[in-house]
């Protein structure tokens, strides 16, 4: 008898849901871009381009100390960001070469590294305190670890909240970093909190909120059929 163990390899990918506001309209734009991108084109290779547009958003935050010019450069990242992990699974799933186990595995681990990236970035910048930073990076991975729980659970992979998703984070870091040369990082009065602390805290409280009031719901629903 082999003392290996046997590896099931046949993955059944759990239900993806979506109600993001810009959903209908994100999936129509990748509908179209997907059969226009060269075939030399590959999944892992869109996958590395995310993660590059991640580091080009953190070099842009980390160069805002000395010009705030630089954060041009991070809002070219979230761009980059977008393009890269929107697509890299559409393509895969477009040409009907989806690698359920391999490819959830990869993407979403190399989607934690670029949100720690990113958003540890914007606590390293003159205008966002890094332990703020790092609360609202707590809170994203609370809220990413029950929707990988769910999917275990309840094979539901739930990829939006409060009718937002990846691309209205985007939009929103985006248009906050367009703010910060206007507003400006400086305390607000009798405070150690600028404008965008402010707001970072908030927007960590809401995401550690949807994590305990969804992990409740789960729960009672498991509890009521017994599983």
């Amino acid at each position: 008898m082999s003392s290996n163990p046997r590896i099931q390899t046949t993955v059944t990918p759990p239900v993806r849901i979506q109600q993001n506001i810009l959903a209908r309209s994100e999936r129509r734009l990748l509908n179209w871009i997907c059969p226009r991108l060269p075939r030399w084109v590959t999944p892992d290779q869109l996958t590395i381009l995310g993660f590059l547009g991640a580091v080009l958003v953190a070099a842009g935050y980390i160069l805002s100390w000395q010009d705030s010019e630089w954060l041009g450069l991070s809002l070219v990242g979230y761009i980059v960001n977008w393009f890269g992990d929107s697509l890299d699974g559409s393509l895969a799933r477009w040409r009907r070469i989806e690698r359920p186990a391999y490819g959830y595995f990869v993407d979403h681990s190399v989607d934690a590294a670029a949100t720690l990236l990113m958003i540890s970035a914007i606590g390293m910048s003159p205008y966002l305190r890094l332990d703020v930073a790092l609360m609202g990076v707590i809170g994203y991975f609370l809220l990413s670890i029950h929707t990988f729980l769910s999917a275990k659970v309840v094979g539901e992979f739930r990829l939006s909240y409060m009718a937002g998703g990846p691309t209205e984070l985007r939009l929103m870091l985006m248009a906050m970093t367009m703010a910060m040369p206007i507003v400006g990082g400086d305390d607000i009065r009798g405070t150690n909190f600028s404008p965008f602390d402010l707001f970072g805290l908030f927007v960590a409280s809401i995401l550690v909120t949807l994590f305990v009031v969804q992990s409740f719901a789960l729960a009672r629903t498991l509890r009521a059929r017994g599983n």
